[in-house]
């Protein structure tokens, strides 16, 4: 098992010593640290203990680096709170106290160190002192184990009381390949390498991956975990990956290693945040924060979700998070805010949307009670999608859009949808998915706008893809592409490449309709092959009839639509009997010759007819893939 342990407690403390009494390793890596005597940046240290490899992230105590606290504490399993038994609780101690609980950690252990230079009834008054801290916390009910780095007493029962106690809540297989990076630095004969805590997903040698939020494309060289080389590395383990395709002081504290085409960086984060009860003022809308996220930092203005645009120390409401950088972000992921001057903690909370529209005061019912299904749902896959999916309402949902919205790993994404799929929930339109609700609402539609359409102009052949978009309205072509489709299924409407019609819509002709039609059908099956041109054959039907040249030409359209009547050329129309019986002609000629070749004069002969029709006829063989030109001549296909 992999246990991360973060530190956590006031300056001068015993954090770095205290993992040095652990681990054997000194994690103040930094000449200025060791210098100073102080821990300024992050430091790391292993230790192995009854099967269970410890990874411990060493952090600043000094209120001036708290940001350096913040990289290193995302992503811990379980916080070793370190309070020294000589002074008790501190500034610094609660500020690192609540930031571990609102990053929402549930397991630690509290050591209070230097117990060699306090007495009994001082240890019993830091005891108090801690307890009064974490009453009602996580860490209620944690252990608390005396220690003193100098002397070792108490550092094999805290070594015990950690292997006992390592846990971790963290969902491994649940999001897509994501590593907040928190040092970057070359290597010689190797290159860049950079390190982190893998939040999720797996990092295996060779793997095509990018640097979030600049996009850039790199190679995974090889991998170390545990200080030893690894194939691939997984969730919950401290790693340092060495990279090809980019230098690394392009590589900065805050970017994300991660799967291509997945999460993109955003400046807009959706979340819920909870104050704490100590901040100075309220949070309220247009104020500027410091956005802590991962190992990332980002200035932000707030848009507090709701009407009175503020949200009172100690509680809880929605947030938008307009930030000023784009940053590489996971829904359900925890973040930090600051205040942009004095720099303090003043809450902090939870990703809910990492790719949301810029709300807008008008719309915050709608937006509240969007975030508030969230709130709920994000923690489990299927709920999750299946809000995101009826959020979307007639737009519809990729698969592509899915995983990127959510972050989920692929095969948690098609779980997840097949499971909403099983319980009807969601409909498959191909390229895309759409709520029931909103998939039977533009069924209804669809076959609404055919019929008001056909009741409109019974003589038209169909409504054309674009008519009934506009129709509808907010329904992109995927969706009604896949609505249509369905609808086929059903036998509900006919579609081809060019309308749609309902299945029982069929033109019924009355009247001089009617007359037109049938003396139009009479005139082309007499002629044969020798028509007339179209200005005489529509003057000719319409003898007798009140049929207008424009009502004539759309009952001729008709018939083509029927079939009825063919098409050659804007002159020359056929019956579909006498076309029948020139390609059987022609099929006939073809199996009879060796070349199948037919030329004009041939064509003619074959037919009985002039060139002035031979040619329109051979043109239209050719373009319907009967006959293909060769040189002078046609080959029959």
């Amino acid at each position: 098992m992999d246990i991360i342990v973060g530190t956590a407690g006031h300056i001068d403390h015993g954090k770095t010593a205290l993992v040095k009494a652990l681990t054997g390793v000194d994690a103040d890596r930094l000449p200025d640290e060791k210098r100073r005597g102080i821990t300024i940046d992050l430091g790391f240290a292993e230790l192995t203990e009854c099967d269970v490899h410890f990874g411990f992230v060493d952090v600043p105590g000094h209120e001036r680096f708290v940001r350096n606290m913040l990289a290193g504490a995302s992503g811990i399993d379980l916080v070793l709170l370190v309070v020294a038994a000589d002074e008790g609780v501190m500034p610094q101690t609660r500020e690192h106290f609540d930031i571990c609980r609102l990053l929402g950690l549930r397991n630690g252990v509290i050591a209070l160190t230097k117990s060699d230079l306090a007495d009994a009834e001082t240890m019993e008054l830091a005891r108090l002192d801690v307890a009064e801290l974490v009453a009602g916390s996580f860490l209620e009910n944690a252990p608390v184990i005396p220690v003193s780095s100098r002397t070792g007493a108490g550092v094999e029962e805290l070594r015990r009381i950690l292997a006992l106690g390592a846990k971790t809540d963290r969902d491994a297989d649940r999001f897509t390949t994501f590593l907040p990076i928190d040092r970057s630095f070359s290597i010689k004969g190797f290159g860049t390498v950079v390190t982190g805590t893998l939040a999720s997903g797996e990092i295996a040698e060779g793997s095509e991956l990018v640097l979030l939020p600049d996009g850039m494309e790199v190679r995974v060289r090889g991998a170390q975990s545990h200080g030893r080389a690894a194939k691939n590395v997984s969730a919950g383990q401290r790693s340092a990956v060495n990279l090809a395709g980019v230098e690394h002081d392009r590589v900065t504290r805050g970017m994300v290693l991660t799967e291509g085409g997945v999460v993109a960086p955003t400046q807009l984060l959706d979340c819920e945040i909870e104050m704490l009860p100590g901040a100075p003022r309220p949070l309220r809308s247009r104020q500027r924060v410091r956005v802590h996220i991962g190992t990332a930092e980002a200035l932000a203005r707030v848009k507090v979700l709701n009407t009175p645009g503020e949200i009172a120390p100690g509680e809880r409401d929605m947030v938008q998070l307009r930030l000023e950088a784009p940053v590489a972000a996971l829904p359900a992921h925890r973040l930090i805010l600051r205040s942009y001057s004095p720099q303090i903690t003043i809450g902090g909370g939870r990703i809910l949307d990492i790719a949301p529209k810029k709300h807008r005061q008008r719309d915050l019912a709608q937006t509240r009670e969007l975030l508030t299904q969230l709130t709920s749902a994000v923690e489990g896959d299927a709920a999750w999608i299946g809000v995101l999916v009826r959020s979307k309402g007639r737009g519809g949902m990729s698969m592509t859009e899915v995983r990127s919205r959510t972050g989920l790993a692929e095969e948690r994404s098609r779980s997840a949808i097949a499971t909403l799929l099983g319980q009807k929930a969601v409909v498959d339109l191909g390229a895309a998915f759409i709520s029931a609700d909103a998939f039977a609402t533009i069924r209804q539609e669809v076959l609404g706008a055919l019929y008001a359409f056909h009741k409109a102009d019974p003589l038209a052949r169909g409504m054309t893809r674009e008519a009934i978009a506009s129709a509808l309205g907010g329904v992109t072509q995927d969706v009604l592409g896949g609505v249509l489709s369905r609808l086929s299924t059903e036998q509900q409407v006919v579609a081809d490449a060019e309308t749609v019609r309902l299945s029982s819509h069929v033109s019924e002709l009355t009247g001089d309709d009617a007359k037109f039609s049938d003396a139009l059908m009479r005139i082309y099956s007499g002629a044969k092959l020798e028509v007339p041109r179209l200005e005489e054959a529509l003057r000719t039907a319409a003898s007798g009839t009140t049929i207008s040249d424009a009502q004539a030409r759309k009952l001729l359209k008709l018939l083509v639509n029927r079939g009825e009547i063919v098409k050659v050329t804007e002159e020359f129309y056929f019956s579909r009997v006498a076309i029948g019986s020139v390609v059987s002609k022609l099929r006939a000629f073809a199996e009879a010759t060796a070349d199948r070749l037919i030329d004009v004069p041939g064509f003619k002969e074959l037919t009985g007819i002039s060139r002035k029709y031979a040619i329109p006829l051979l043109e239209h063989f050719d373009a319907e893939r009967i006959t293909r030109r060769v040189g002078d001549k046609r080959v029959v296909i």
